[in-house]
């Protein structure tokens, strides 16, 4: 007879004697005590989402819950330290065996324990981009592609199309005809790139990021044993930023919940803006019809910004159709000062206006790293970036590189550097390496030749580059390109004079520098508008040398105030485009170049797409609840376009979506450096 022995339940730990009730606000407290189940947390801007998944977590351990039990997704490592820190803070329980991570950290975690079960080892490689790029150009050099007579796309930019294909379930036909249709005459090779992409990660034992979650969703969905491991584990299963899923994570979550498990997942419908990443709006909005019988809690307590800035905010996202009803209400008391709508006579007014009242809110007490200015795009922070540096104001830029230092603006200007410096190698060696074929030591070779004709040291340029360089050897595959960067050159020195710098540069953009940029950059559209955008500041010059000058001392950090975050100074003024000042605040916040075809965007508005127009919007609403107690809205009423002549710009459509008496009209006096005209 069998011997009978019990295992008794372990002490109980303490509860955490949190009052939850006290902690929280109402809303908050819904959430955070509701029962197992289904749920979607509806948490408005500024509404403490972070601090309501904290204590969720808290909750569920103060009632018996098992760390092990409790799984939290979220989009970076960062959130999930954080959160996870603060659980620890709150209350008395070991919580090392909770899950919490990214997804895809959390599906490497995973696949590292049953990667043979789908043909890998558990000691598979992770390719960063670096890794994917030099893949994917072994599998181009393996495949008989003839790349002499056109572009090939690169592998940067295969690579960001394959992840669209992994993320969002599309095919490749399709996500070529809506996203890179530049490309369609390359679609059967692209599809012989792709195939031999997944056998070479097969292969050598490797995977993508994409592959974290693709491979994840794979070995669940042909493992029923394991998935049912793991739904057996993660009895509460709790999401971060539900609003930026893509297919391929809702339906690692689908998986993980199964059809008991609790899942509770929190999120912004008015804040999805990553759609061009994948992310799929439709998931949050159809929550409650892919869980049936699931809550939704509406938390609508604002203790970010002051009540003018959120009634502007509440009254532009009603414009929106598709979208979950909230009215946000702020906790602080109103400072009787309306949001300021500036119109501007033009880009350098604009400019000036920023920098002049950035001075002035920092007299009255707010200091420059509470002070932020936004933009749709990266290209739209040239006129600020130069009169801040004019005016000796910090900066620090978290779109991107400063405007001169950004690698496309470098290589349009080393086609005007070398005209001009006919013996600067260095600009002559980046402007032919854009050729493809032309490695360094084919540019060598070429500077070489260059030197031989004995003109390098000519006060002037030769009256036609071409009579010279067509008969320099180059490789066969650079053989058509390069006979076109002669012909550029040309257009730069007619009859060696020198064109204006605006004309050099269309000049290098139509004749060469388009081409390069769709073949190699997937934010090819943006590099282009920031090359556009320089040409229009060149359209102010006269005199290439001056130019030239203007850009050296831009580019140049010496004794210039900079983005360099490793500086010891943190006091700057932070240049954001609205994407990557998500999740931030400051206390006043510059929203620039408000204008119909640069926001919303130019290229949504051609296509009349309501969806894309609306997710525009939101960027809008996004940008509007950035800002803690004053934000000043801002455009230019004309803009001095390069070759068109000045524009008349159209105030934003979104400007009209709510009352006027919810903003305060300044008139603004120009008394502009930038030019002598009359105030107006």
């Amino acid at each position: 007879m069998a011997r009978q022995y019990t295992i008794h339940k372990a002490p109980s730990i303490p509860s955490s004697g949190i009052d939850y009730q006290a902690a929280l606000n109402a809303e908050q407290y819904a959430a955070v005590s509701s029962p197992p189940g289904r749920a979607l947390v509806i948490a408005g801007a500024g509404s403490g989402k972070t601090r309501t998944l904290t204590y969720r977590v808290a909750w569920l351990l103060d009632h018996h819950v098992d760390p092990r039990q409790i799984l939290l997704l979220t989009f970076t490592n960062k959130a999930a330290r954080e959160m996870t820190e603060r659980v620890r803070e709150l209350t008395p329980h070991d919580t090392s065996s909770l899950w919490a991570g990214t997804f895809h950290s959390i599906g490497s975690r995973i696949l590292r324990r049953h990667a043979e079960d789908i043909g890998y080892t558990r000691s598979f490689s992770i390719l960063d981009r670096d890794d994917q790029k030099s893949m994917l150009n072994a599998v181009i050099g393996s495949l008989d592609i003839d790349t002499k007579q056109r572009r090939f796309p690169k592998a940067d930019v295969l690579a960001s199309m394959f992840s669209l294909i992994e993320n969002t379930g599309s095919t490749l036909e399709e996500t070529i005809a809506d996203h890179y249709d530049h490309f369609y005459d390359w679609s059967e090779e692209i599809a012989k790139v792709h195939t031999g992409y997944r056998e070479k990660k097969l292969a050598t034992n490797s995977m993508d990021f994409d592959d974290l979650l693709v491979q994840t969703v794979r070995l669940f969905e042909e493992r029923a044993d394991l998935l049912d491991l793991y739904q057996k584990r993660f009895k509460y299963v709790l999401v971060d930023e539900y609003q930026d899923t893509n297919q391929v994570q809702s339906r690692m979550i689908d998986l993980l919940a199964g059809e008991g498990n609790s899942l509770m997942c929190v999120g912004d419908d008015a804040q999805s803006i990553y759609s061009w990443r994948g992310a799929d709006m439709s998931l949050i909005l159809g929550f409650q019809q892919r869980y049936p019988g699931s809550t939704v809690h509406t938390i609508e307590t604002n203790y970010r910004s002051v009540p003018e800035i959120l009634d502007l905010s509440n009254a532009a996202i009603r414009a929106n159709i598709g979208r979950f009803e909230k009215n946000l209400r702020s906790s602080r008391d109103a400072l009787g000062t309306k949001p300021a709508l500036v119109p501007l006579a033009d880009p350098f007014t604009q400019a000036a206006f920023v920098a002049q009242r950035i001075l002035e809110l920092r007299d009255e007490g707010i200091p420059l790293e509470e002070m932020a200015v936004l933009y749709r795009a990266h290209f739209q922070s040239l006129e600020i970036q130069l009169e801040l540096t004019r005016r000796g104001i910090p900066f620090a830029i978290t779109s991107g590189l400063r405007f001169f230092e950004q690698a496309h603006i470098k290589d349009v200007s080393a086609f005007m550097r070398f005209v001009v410096n006919r013996k600067d190698e260095v600009s002559f060696l980046r402007m032919v390496s854009l050729l493809p074929g032309v490695g360094p030591g084919s540019a060598s070779k070429l500077w070489g030749e260059w030197l031989k004709t004995g003109l390098s040291g000519n006060e002037t340029p030769p009256p036609k580059w071409s009579d010279l360089f067509l008969k320099f050897k180059v490789p066969k595959k650079a053989a058509k390109h390069w006979e076109q960067l002669c012909y550029t050159l040309d257009e730069l020195t007619p009859d060696g004079q020198f064109a204006t710098p605006a004309d050099m540069i269309f000049s290098i953009l139509e004749g060469v520098y388009d081409d390069y940029l769709t073949a190699s950059f997937d934010n090819a559209e943006a590099r282009r508008a920031d090359i556009e955008q320089l040409s229009e500041y060149a359209a102010t010059f006269t005199d290439i040398l001056e130019f030239l000058e203007q850009l050296s001392l831009m580019s140049s950090t010496d004794g210039q105030p900079s983005g360099d975050r490793n500086e010891p100074d943190d006091e700057k003024v932070t240049l954001s485009s609205i994407h990557q000042a998500k999740g931030l605040e400051w206390k006043a916040v510059f929203l620039i170049w408000l204008v119909d075809g640069q926001f919303p965007n130019g290229r949504i508005l051609d296509a009349e797409d309501q969806d894309m127009l609306e997710e525009e919007r939101r960027l809008f609403y996004v940008a509007l609840t950035r800002a803690k107690d004053e934000l000043y809205l801002t455009y230019p009423m004309m803009n001095p376009k390069s070759y068109t002549g000045d524009v008349i710009c159209r105030p934003s459509q979104f400007l009209d979506d709510f009352p006027q008496d919810l903003v305060e009209e300044w008139n603004v006096g120009n008394d502009n450096p930038w030019s002598d005209d009359e105030p107006f």
